[in-house]
């Protein structure tokens, strides 16, 4: 939840350009630049439900109309914790737009939520000194 921690786990997060000073709240904002095949992407976010330590949905908008839905939860199970990550990106110019996305991002989008995943289990473990050999579940 924190932004300032999203340069070691989001691995297309350049720089985070300004955000709500915490704690995190419904209604908190910020703005990143994110790197899609290169090229640097200024998004702003705001936190449209946050029931801390469980839920954290962020919508975004970017460029020319796109818009983004981030959700962060965390499930109990099997005396272990789950992170829930869903991500859906709606690009500009309706279906156009779609076909355009999906020519040019690729698989890249579930390649680099995998990675952002396993850095984010061992940001996590780091900071509680936990064994880091079982890499995150993907779905």
């Amino acid at each position: 939840m924190d932004p300032l921690l999203l340069e070691r786990w989001v691995t297309i997060h350049r720089r985070l350009v300004e955000s709500d000073p915490p704690p995190p709240r419904c209604g908190f904002r910020m703005r990143q630049v994110l790197a899609l095949r290169g090229v640097g992407i200024e998004v702003s976010w705001e936190l449209i439900d946050c029931q801390p330590p469980y839920l954290a949905v962020w919508e975004g908008r970017g460029p020319a109309r796109s818009k983004a839905l981030t959700e962060y939860r965390l499930e109990e199970a099997d005396g272990g914790t789950n992170f829930i990550y869903l991500n859906r990106f709606q690009p500009p110019l309706g279906l156009l737009g779609t076909v355009a996305s999906k020519a040019l991002v690729g698989g890249v989008s579930e390649r680099e939520a995998v990675r952002s995943l396993n850095l984010l289990k061992a940001l996590v473990e780091e900071d509680r000194g936990l064994d880091q050999t079982n890499l995150p579940r993907s779905s």
